[in-house]
């Protein structure tokens, strides 16, 4: 508690010293376009490839999909509609709205036969293959119409196909999407400026909307303040959020949000791949008073990756006790003590928020005779070990969470990358079983019930500590209109926003 306020003070003397000198700044504002900032840059802007936050809600703006979900996790149409002809065939009618790719080509089933070819082609390693792999054959039947035949009947599939649709041509041409991203959504593609801007036009009215790359929360806040930033959305400090509710041209807006946060462990590890060693950590870690006092009621604790009011939740889980007390018997249980702690490296990002966490929770160890070493890296540096299975322990949050194929990507033996997000190494026959046995399922109901079962097993294996589901905090000047946050954090509503002349 003493180190969770001593942080929390030396941060408001920096954001009152950064302010004395930022009031004295005084330049021209561009006011035409629209200036959102974020804290971290997006790793790539082809769809078939992104994994991360940033990269996965810009690309959303830029290309369509055959799919979406609503607010209840439901999927609804959004290039196509479909049919179930057979329990492993599935027949999609390509709609009239955005099938203009933005080099002026039509989008037709050619192009979503060629993306999804291109995401189940062994060479490209594409991380998303695993959540696709079922489908066998695709037939052009005409220009708007695309039929799907799967290895075996899958209730679920329409909901896998989430990923933006590109023009098959230029993928034939090796067109670089990465850097270059050509799509049918409502925002085009402009440029990317000197790796930390990217610049996207709005189709309906030209409206241009610049995504500034930040990573100090202390500027993002002061460059609100100041004007030349007109949106953020997260990774704000909860007293820097309390502090911009007073302020008259500063708006704040917060939603309950579904975007996880966890603690995830090396299971190659000779130290985390120890189930008592894992079960010391997660007790020894006190959530709710992290969310209280830190993160200012802006979350509420998890228990498995999909919240509990999903269809496939799980809402008897709540996640680990906090017993400092069972850590400490359980590492005494593997030889650890006072003279002989247990010394752990925990890898994160440099995003100052994040670090904060870390170091609370290195407090939190530490008091149960865990001696832990934070190695904070910038995000491409840190997100490139994790993937490479470079880590003890690292934390991360998986956002955009709709279908329980979560837990084929990130928990199946066959998902270690670069085949997907089985960062950790985790290899258990049983999840394997249960994952593979809830996909055969023809019954929803049943196939549920699978779901919560694993998610149970999962508690108890502990492949990862859940933490928090984090809320959405949005602050943007009075002069924008139109923009809700949403509960999974998409950019979405950009397509609404408006800036209002006073």
């Amino acid at each position: 508690m003493r180190y969770i306020k001593l942080l929390m003070k030396k941060l408001a003397v920096l954001l009152s010293f950064c302010c004395l000198i930022f009031i004295n700044a005084c330049t021209e504002l561009d006011r035409s376009s629209i200036n959102f900032g974020l804290n971290t840059a997006p790793v790539t802007l082809d769809p078939r490839y992104a994994t991360d936050a940033v990269s996965y809600r810009l690309s959303r703006l830029i290309y369509k999909s055959l799919i979406d979900f609503d607010e209840q996790f439901q999927v609804v149409p959004d290039l196509a509609r479909w049919e179930q002809l057979a329990p492993d065939h599935y027949r999609f009618y390509l709609l009239d709205k955005f099938r203009t790719f933005h080099d002026g080509s039509e989008l037709t089933a050619n192009d979503v036969k060629k993306t999804y070819e291109t995401v189940l082609d062994t060479t490209t390693i594409s991380p998303h293959r695993g959540s696709v792999q079922m489908i066998d054959t695709m037939e052009v039947i005409d220009d708007n119409t695309i039929d799907f035949k799967l290895s075996q009947p899958d209730p679920l599939f329409p909901g896998r196909l989430v990923i933006g649709i590109l023009p098959g041509k230029l993928i034939s041409d090796g067109h670089d999407f990465s850097r270059q991203p050509i799509g049918s959504g409502p925002m085009r593609f402009a440029e990317w400026q000197d790796d930390d801007q990217i610049h996207l036009l709005r189709l309906d009215d030209n409206q241009l909307f610049k995504f500034i790359t930040l990573k100090d929360p202390t500027v993002r806040v002061l460059k609100l303040l100041r004007g030349e930033i007109d949106l953020l959305q997260g990774n704000i400090p909860p007293e820097i959020v309390k502090w911009l509710d007073d302020k008259q041209s500063i708006i704040v807006k917060r939603k309950q949000g579904n975007t996880f946060t966890y603690i995830g462990f090396n299971l190659e590890d000779r130290k985390t791949g120890n189930l008592n060693i894992r079960q010391a950590i997660a007790h020894a870690i006190d959530r709710q008073l992290i969310i209280k006092y830190v993160m200012g009621e802006a979350a509420r604790l998890a228990g498995a990756i999909l919240p509990p009011n999903h269809w496939a939740g799980n809402p008897s889980l709540t996640g680990i006790d906090f017993d400092p007390d069972k850590s400490r018997e359980l590492l005494k249980q593997q030889g650890y003590d006072e003279t002989k702690r247990l010394k752990l490296v925990y890898k994160t990002s440099n995003n100052s928020f994040r670090l904060r966490l870390a170091t609370i929770i290195q407090q939190q160890l530490k008091d149960v005779g865990i001696d832990v070493d934070i190695r904070s890296y910038d995000w491409g540096t840190f997100y490139g070990d994790i993937k490479a299975g470079r880590f003890q322990l690292y934390s991360l949050s998986w956002v955009g969470l709709n279908m329980p194929d979560i837990f084929r990507y990130v928990f199946h033996s066959s998902s270690v990358p670069p085949n997907g997000a089985n960062r950790g190494r985790f290899i258990d026959a049983n999840v394997d079983l249960l994952i593979e046995s809830a996909e055969t399922e023809l019954s929803l109901t049943k196939q549920a019930d699978y779901y919560r079962d694993l998610q149970k097993y999962l508690i108890e294996t502990i492949p990862y500590v859940p933490l928090w589901y984090e809320d959405n905090v949005l602050a943007m000047r009075d002069d924008i209109q139109g923009y809700a946050p949403d509960m999974d954090g998409n950019f979405d509503s950009l397509n609404n926003v408006k800036r209002i002349i006073h």
